[in-house]
């Protein structure tokens, strides 16, 4: 099984129960989709909301995206059920299921060994459909490490700012707040989801920022994921989308500067260039872990569309 590294610079939550949202999502410019059957559900809309998710992805156009849906967690009474109909109806045309509240190994377990089981009796591709994994707590959190290299499926962590908050007792009410008091309580969170996720080769995305017309405060929050190395960002509106897509792309200089290094750096290692493993560009000094860091901005840029603006000359 290879590993699929799918944009995901913003990811759009749609409530299951809401066919509006579901036809109006699929013409939005987000990366990812994720129909929801969790939080934004009722219990007594789960079932209708099981159908309308069918048949948005059925008659639906989401060419372009990530598409995903969010079950119901493991220990809930709606979690066979979401996850049987939604693959048995159209496992084949989703990307991933997201599972939130992921507080024991178990429940990555069941939800691997479900989908194969799954995934055969439909002669589907076996480990076809990947898992998004939602850290919401800390119990989940001490042993990320070992979720994060659970199951091959697994595409992403996925950080849950409001139930993580709530269950820390942080003194906030706004889901996603960067700062309290002047301090930012969950950057040693950041840090560990980004260093489980790069261990293990996958990708890391943040929450959402509740306060929908709060857009500096979405892009300071989203700004602080870029710092940690995060891949992208919940969205919960389209007021939202464009600033996750520009903030999680590299900025056109670091573009640019990060594609200089990489050209200037193989001209210099080759026989032609020197053959040299340290050499200077401009007042700066370049070498093999100045390529790896330039080859991150650089195929961020690639997969955002951007195009170089100079080039290298000897």
């Amino acid at each position: 099984m290879v590993r699929v590294l799918r944009p995901r610079r913003s990811c759009l939550a749609v409530p299951g129960s809401s066919t509006k949202m579901l036809d109006k999502a699929q013409g939005l410019a987000v990366d990812e989709v994720f129909l929801d059957l969790e939080d934004s559900v009722a219990p007594s809309a789960k079932s209708q909301a099981r159908s309308n998710i069918v048949t948005a992805i059925r008659e639906g156009d989401w060419q372009g995206k990530t598409l995903v849906v969010r079950i119901n967690d493991a220990e809930t009474p709606w979690a066979y059920e979401d996850l049987f109909t939604i693959v048995t109806e159209v496992g084949g045309l989703i990307d991933c299921i997201m599972l939130p509240k992921v507080e024991k190994l178990a429940h990555i377990l069941w939800l691997d060994t479900s989908l194969s089981q799954l995934e055969q009796s439909l002669a589907l591709p076996l480990g076809g459909i990947g898992i998004e994994v939602q850290i919401e707590g800390p119990a989940g959190l001490s042993i990320v490490d070992e979720i994060a290299g659970a199951s091959e499926r697994i595409e992403t962590l996925v950080f849950g700012p409001g139930d993580f908050m709530a269950s820390m007792q942080l003194p906030t009410l706004t889901i996603g707040q960067n700062s309290i008091g002047g301090y930012n309580p969950l950057d040693p969170v950041f840090m560990t989801l980004a260093v489980a996720a790069r261990k293990h080769g996958i990708q890391v995305i943040d929450g959402p920022y509740g306060v929908i017309g709060d857009l500096d405060g979405f892009a300071l929050a989203a700004q602080r994921a870029v710092a940690f190395g995060f891949d992208g960002k919940w969205v919960l509106h389209p007021s939202q989308v464009g600033l996750a897509n520009s903030i999680f792309s590299p900025r056109q200089e670091s573009y640019d500067r990060a594609e200089l290094i990489l050209e200037a750096y193989d001209y210099h290692r080759s026989a032609e260039g020197g053959g040299r493993g340290a050499v200077m560009l401009g007042s700066e000094m370049i070498d093999e872990a100045s390529r790896k860091m330039a080859w991150v901005t650089a195929l961020k840029g690639r997969k955002a569309g951007l195009a170089r603006t100079s080039t290298f000359t000897p």
